[in-house]
């Protein structure tokens, strides 16, 4: 009997689920939630996630998946993969709690010979400091009674060409066989598997990753702050560079960084290299500072735009257009539409939305729902806000049928149209 359970199921969990369900050679495939309703619905054949359709889950379904909460059903598996999520405390520092609940779990219900794999995000040193010693507690010993790796998580959510089974996947084990045993599992339904030298450095690749990205938004974001001042269209700027076919990636400014992964994966590397070694990561410090800082330099330059027509932010209408962190997704993980929201309401602006895929938009204590009406929310906006550019957008309509419009994704070119 080939079965693995998943330890939370979702953005990361649930596309993994599937993966190992359509191999065909998988018993059984048990995803494994610790919140009930969410269970019930997967069993029901309901997604909760938008990469997984209710037609595919239908056909995991089918395949030998089933979502559970029961914790003694760890004990069927011969594989268990951890994909809890992985926040930072208001302090800034790494919670680790899932991790540790999950990995309790496990210790507790686990079968012999079991292969355990860690791919929640987190700083180098968590697969062996405090993975591996819960699960040799009452005498096990790695290589004899349990196995262990790391494989950082890689999805995208709403990336219609990498998925699961064709993004290169890193393995780390904490011993030999641990990675041999990691790597055979991954094979089974992942293109290109990469094996690395150990846990640390498979730890510190995803790390790495997500760090390079921040850092490069918040150089871009920064040079549209500067831009903006000395009178320059910095997409256009952009578009010039990136006519270069080498040593130049293109990337571009927004109103902030959004997500699971970009502003909270360089903080894990920050804190462990303080932790550490005493001195802090400055690159990530200042891409941070720069990163969180610009929704209120959106709100800052929305209050500029109004005051040139004569307008107060307070008592303005303002729509904002776009509420999730990336296009065409329903996801708001850390989306910088919110706290921009926050802050238009905290300025006293009267603070609407639309957004196809937010019925309700939650935050803090501050609760909006979306218009239903369009080109009523349109008319009666005093400035239009671009915070995300679904492609459910008409945005020639959008731009007919608006006063003055904010632009932070530089999609629109119009006379009544700013750009950030």
């Amino acid at each position: 009997m080939v079965n693995t359970a998943i330890m939370g199921q979702g953005y990361v969990g649930l596309p993994l689920a599937q993966g190992l369900a359509n191999t065909g050679r998988q018993s059984l495939v048990l995803g494994f939630d610790v919140f009930e309703h969410v269970v019930k619905n997967l069993n029901a054949g309901k997604s909760h996630i938008d990469d997984i359709s209710d037609a595919e889950l239908a056909v995991m379904l089918g395949q030998g998946y089933r979502a559970t909460s029961n914790p003694a059903d760890i004990a069927l598996a011969n594989t268990v993969v951890i994909c809890v999520p992985t926040p930072l405390h208001d302090s800034g520092e790494p919670d680790l709690s899932y991790v540790v609940s999950a990995t309790q779990l496990i210790a507790d219900n686990m079968s012999p010979g079991t292969l355990v794999i860690l791919e929640s995000t987190t700083y180098p040193g968590t697969t062996e400091e405090l993975v591996r010693p819960m699960l040799e507690k009452g005498g096990r010993e790695l290589d004899k009674d349990f196995y262990l790796a790391f494989s950082p998580e890689r999805i995208d959510p709403g990336n219609k060409n990498f998925k699961i089974t064709n993004t290169p996947k890193i393995v780390g084990g904490s011993s030999e066989e641990s990675t041999k045993r990691a790597l055979a599992f991954y094979e089974q339904f992942i293109e290109t598997v990469v094996s690395a030298v150990g846990t640390r450095e498979a730890e510190t690749a995803k790390l790495l990753e997500n760090t390079y990205r921040h850092i490069n938004i918040a150089l871009i974001n920064e040079m549209a702050i500067f831009c903006n001042e000395l009178g320059i269209d910095v997409w256009e700027v952009v578009r010039l560079a990136s006519s270069k076919p080498y040593g130049f990636q293109a990337f571009y400014p927004g109103p902030g960084v959004g997500g699971h992964c970009i502003p909270v994966d360089p903080n894990y590397l920050s804190y462990e290299v303080k932790r550490r070694l005493g001195r802090p990561f400055r690159f990530i410090e200042m891409a941070t500072d720069v990163n969180t800082g610009m929704p209120a330099y959106v709100v800052g330059r929305v209050q500029d735009i109004l005051n040139d027509h004569s307008k107060s932010l307070r008592g303005a209408n303002v729509l904002l257009l776009g509420m999730t962190y990336k296009p065409d997704i329903a996801d708001m993980r850390e989306s910088p539409s919110a706290e921009v929201a926050e802050l238009l309401v905290e300025k006293g602006a009267i603070t609407k939305y639309y957004d196809p895929h937010v019925e309700v938009f939650k935050h803090h204590d501050l609760v909006i729902n979306g218009e239903k009406n369009l080109d009523a929310a349109l008319e009666q906006a005093d400035i239009v806000i671009v915070l995300q550019n679904h492609k459910a957008y008409d945005f020639d309509s959008i731009v007919k049928k608006s006063k003055v419009i904010f632009d932070t994704r530089g999609t629109l070119r119009a006379p009544n149209v700013v750009r950030l």
